[in-house]
């Protein structure tokens, strides 16, 4: 006698709670996209996404509350949650079958890890890359990056 094979899911839901959805997992991909278009739509200097087929995607709650627009130049699409405005799916007009979700959005894991960089080219200057960090001095969990020390005698 076969064995039922076991669905795992991952869920995910807007920061508000009105969309929830699910995915079959392993996701297909994961990645960290740098791209202008992607930076300005979440607010951030890199949007990380986890791809998957649209036919392992479920929107379980908020489907009536989910917003859309078409980028003009590439007729992506973006979703975004109707009430709290939070940055929810992106579909590629070339990729029908595929459905890119805001990792930030899920509550468990996806069965990838964003390994791969697109549009690293695009990372803007003002992007955290690493440099060393010390607390704050009378702010628990803040770090900063201390100023850069100035040469003395020349000029600055």
């Amino acid at each position: 006698m076969k064995e039922a094979k076991q669905r795992l899911i991952a869920r995910g839901a807007c920061p508000c709670g009105q969309v929830k959805f699910e995915i079959t997992v392993p996701a297909v991909w994961a990645w960290h996209d740098h791209s202008a278009a992607s930076r300005r739509a979440h607010g951030a200097f890199c949007a990380t996404y986890v791809g998957s087929w649209l036919s392992r995607f479920r929107l379980t709650e908020g489907e009536e509350g989910v917003r859309r627009w078409e980028e003009p130049e590439t007729r992506a699409v973006r979703s975004f949650c109707g009430q709290c405005g939070a940055p929810l799916f992106y579909q590629r007009a070339r990729s029908k079958k595929m459905i890119n979700i805001a990792r930030a959005l899920f509550h468990e894991g996806t069965g990838r890890e964003p390994r791969y960089h697109i549009a690293i080219d695009q990372t803007p200057d003002w992007a955290y890359e690493g440099q060393p960090l010390v607390p704050l001095k009378g702010y628990p969990g803040v770090v900063w990056e201390r100023p850069r020390k100035r040469r003395t005698g020349g000029l600055v």
